[in-house]
């Protein structure tokens, strides 16, 4: 695949009050989407998840949303780097309309579904959050729907990671392209949003996907706020965040088991990496609530 395809820069794929919208015809493959959502105050968006299982995930701002007669109230945050926040579950073949409250942002994270299950609205203090490696490889993971008591999803599996600015997350890099005993099939997808710095000036960070020789593929790119980076196949990782500027991305990702296990084996040749953890502390910085 060339760069175009499995990066999707800001603005690119933007159409109405959607900033981003990548579904599986747009990404080549067959269960990922993403949609990002942005309401001015009062305003609402009627959507249909057809084939497809999501999340209604605040990314800042509050929200009601009203599906099947019923109306459930989202709390939200008031910024992806602030905590974690509610959300709600909606199944395929679903209509729903979701109402900001004073305006803000919305992810859709999705997947295609084999099954229906009913719409759940989760509370934030399920969300469990875990911090991952340490020295300048810390990172927080706020997890959503991947391996969360009590969540339930047909295909779909979603969680963000926040980098502080200077460290390297998706570290070692780790590929699940293959189903195996240590290994799952999933397609994932990388949402980017970039703090900037203490003067409006535009973050950035990077991120890198590498594949074999059999299935190559190749993107090592700057990252900036709304971009979308595809991973089909391949290594991926680092991502890294620029110093002084605090990195956000969602990952959104599925395939074809419904175990709902994420395995991902690392990169033989950087596994070593996780060794010089031992007796490193975690970025103080961590976790992140500003």
């Amino acid at each position: 695949m060339t760069l175009p395809d499995i990066y999707v820069p800001a603005g690119s794929s933007a159409h109405g009050r959607y900033t981003v919208d990548v579904d599986p015809g747009r990404a080549g493959w067959a269960f990922c989407g993403l949609r990002v959502l942005v309401l001015g105050p009062g305003e609402s968006e009627t959507v249909d998840t057809g084939d497809s299982e999501l999340l209604v995930l605040p990314l800042a701002g509050a929200a009601a949303v009203a599906v099947n007669g019923v109306d459930y109230a989202l709390e939200g945050r008031k910024g992806v780097f602030s905590g974690v926040t509610d959300y709600l579950y909606v199944g395929r073949g679903k209509e729903f309309t979701i109402t900001s409250v004073q305006g803000g942002r919305f992810a859709l994270p999705a997947a295609v579904a084999a099954r229906d299950l009913p719409v759940a609205h989760y509370p934030k203090s399920q969300v469990r959050i875990d911090l991952r490696g340490a020295g300048d490889c810390s990172r927080q993971v706020n997890n959503y729907a991947l391996a969360v008591e009590g969540v339930t999803t047909s295909h779909l599996l979603a969680c963000e990671v926040i980098t502080p600015g200077g460290n390297w997350s998706s570290y070692p890099a780790h590929k699940h392209d293959t189903h195996s005993d240590d290994e799952r099939e999933l397609e994932e997808i990388y949402y980017f949003e970039i703090a900037d710095g203490p003067e409006g000036s535009r973050g950035f960070g990077l991120h890198r996907t590498y594949g074999t020789p059999e299935r190559p593929i190749d993107l090592c790119c700057e990252v900036h706020d709304g971009d979308v980076a595809l991973v089909p196949h391949g290594y991926h990782g680092p991502c890294v965040a620029a110093p002084g500027y605090d990195m956000y991305y969602l990952n959104v990702m599925a395939g074809p088991s419904e175990d709902l296990v994420w395995l991902a084996p690392d990169d033989p040749a950087h596994h070593w990496i996780r060794a010089t953890w031992e007796g490193q502390q975690v970025d103080p910085r961590l976790p992140m609530n500003k």
